[in-house]
């Protein structure tokens, strides 16, 4: 909104200053200040207003340390997020994007569906809350929309660089030409880490649709992007169990997809690095300073000993989030590295449970990897205290984070 405004005014009276919101990069600035300060200020009504309607968590009595005293801190505080997220955007990403769109639908779809499971919770009194099959229904429906648009939407492209022409000098010396990049093509292909000029093309799957497996690429395309969707959201609501440990780690992957967003949407960075040009996503660095400043914005009342918890208001969203704009961006088959906090967390709870059964099976009793799952639990059985995980998976997450942000180059 405020770009069109602005462009308006910088064209039309030659505003003074009225031409910065060209710039990505200072609208992404912006967006970082506007999130906070929505987070500090409505997080802080948004908590009073709970305390007084009593909306507070329920907790299940797991022999944790620090556990108990946690009953009644108010939950359904994804909402802070989410303001801090949507209002940004909206006032300073341009919204005929299609990647922005798609980022919005992302966060108002799956914070629609954590606020059903959230009010389930608190107001119907039901511990189990939203049932699981219409969690995964909502997941799925949102899968569907992102991967249909990526693959039908004609905005939605890509340019490969051209082989690069060198030129010879009177002294005989070779100097490489000026960078090319070929036409906008639609493609279903998407980077592969660790491997220069290497590029893994989803239609490569359909072969069994012989010479017309690029018309059913869909096929294989948008089964693949359900289930990032699904994995990467319930990954973020696993690891949501310790106070800032999910907005924490989020805030950190913000920053390493803003990183990659801007780099795969600047001719001269993909030039230079080697990776493919993805026209348009360039705007999605100003969604990810958003959303960067909301989680961490959250944090202020998050953080140990935790004044308010995001819920699963604020976890699916995120883990949507961030699953999207990685498969925006073509960087999907980076989430393993980039939220691998979260994939562990996953990981743990799906090898426990199948250890669990399966000893049962076999032993007549049910045995455990873990003294409890998700991991951060099993860490906490171990008497370590709950802000030191948390620092400590931090920490994991910034290594990983700076890991995925030098894959571009380590190849």
């Amino acid at each position: 909104m405020l770009t069109e405004l602005f462009s308006y005014l910088d064209s039309a009276y030659d505003v003074p200053g009225a031409g910065l919101f060209r710039f990505i990069t200072f609208r992404a600035g912006m967006a970082i200040l506007i999130s906070l300060l929505i987070s500090m200020v409505f997080g802080r009504q948004l908590i009073d207003a709970l305390r007084r309607k009593q909306i507070g968590e329920t907790v299940r009595d797991l022999g944790l340390e620090g556990q108990m005293q946690k009953k009644g801190t108010p939950t359904m505080g994804g909402l802070i997020i989410l303001a801090a997220i949507l209002v940004p955007t909206l006032l300073l990403a341009k919204l005929d994007n299609i990647y922005i769109q798609l980022l919005l639908l992302t966060t108002v779809w799956m914070g629609l569906i954590g606020f059903l499971d959230d009010y389930i919770k608190v107001f119907k009194k039901n511990k189990e809350g939203l049932r699981g099959i219409f969690k995964v229904i909502g997941q799925i429906g949102l899968g569907v929309i992102v991967g249909a648009a990526l693959y039908l939407h004609p905005d939605v492209v890509m340019k490969e660089e051209l082989p690069a022409q060198t030129d010879v000098s009177l002294h005989g010396e070779e100097s490489r030409g000026i960078p090319t990049f070929g036409p906008a093509v639609k493609s279903l292909k998407t980077t592969v880490p660790f491997l220069k000029e290497t590029t893994f093309d989803y239609a490569d799957l359909a072969v069994v649709f012989g010479e017309h497996a690029a018309d059913w690429a869909w096929l294989v395309f948008i089964p693949i992007v359900l289930f990032i969707v699904t994995a990467v959201s319930n990954g973020a609501n696993l690891t949501d169990g310790l106070d800032g440990l999910a907005a924490g780690t989020s805030a950190i992957v913000a920053f390493a997809l803003a990183v990659l967003a801007y780099v795969s949407g600047s001719v001269v960075f993909a030039s230079y690095l080697d990776i493919m040009y993805i026209p348009n996503t360039g705007e999605l660095v100003v969604f990810a300073a958003a959303f960067l400043g909301a989680c961490i914005g959250f944090l202020w009342y998050n953080t140990y000993p935790a004044q308010v918890f995001m819920g699963d208001t604020g976890s699916l969203s995120i883990g949507g989030i961030i699953a999207v704009f990685a498969i925006a961006i073509r960087k999907e088959l980076l989430i393993p590295i980039l939220a691998g906090i979260f994939l562990v967390e996953n990981l743990s709870v799906v090898l426990q449970v199948a250890y669990f059964k399966y000893t049962k099976k076999k032993y007549g009793e049910g045995r455990r990897i873990f003294l409890m799952s998700p991991l951060h639990h099993h860490y906490q059985k171990k008497g370590y205290h709950e802000a030191k995980i948390v620092t400590r998976f931090w920490i994991v997450g910034i290594l990983l984070a700076v890991f995925s942000i030098i894959t571009l180059k380590l190849r």
